[in-house]
């Protein structure tokens, strides 16, 4: 007989996001509930970690609010929160976690194109 949990994890499916990586600039659109009302909110921003794992897989994304504020957030990948995830760019990076953005500001924090 089954685990409860190995049929939980057969029985999700996978939501047709694109393959991330680290250093993507990707806009994801979330379903945000209000009380009783919902609406769909865009986060723009790139990708600094993403972390794999079947279920549990999430990627972080960090964008420069006003201000010169940074604001990261985390989503779950295959949360039914997740509407929809556009890849706008790729970057040519070296790392897994890109936290060294954290520190950077202006053109310091550019990341090269991948072509």
């Amino acid at each position: 007989m089954k685990n409860i949990l190995e049929t939980l994890i057969e029985e999700t499916e996978d939501r047709g996001h694109p393959e991330l990586a680290s250093g993507d600039t990707v806009k994801v659109h979330v379903r945000i509930v209000e009380g009783d009302r919902e609406r769909i909110q865009i986060f723009q921003g790139v990708v600094i970690r993403l972390r794999k794992g079947g279920n549990d897989a999430n990627f972080t994304v960090r964008r420069i609010a006003s201000h010169g504020i940074g604001v990261e957030r985390t989503f779950l990948l295959k949360s039914p929160r997740v509407e929809k995830i556009e890849i706008l760019r790729r970057a040519k990076v070296r790392r897994a976690q890109l936290y060294y953005l954290r520190d950077r500001r202006g053109k310091a924090a550019r990341l090269k194109e991948r072509r």
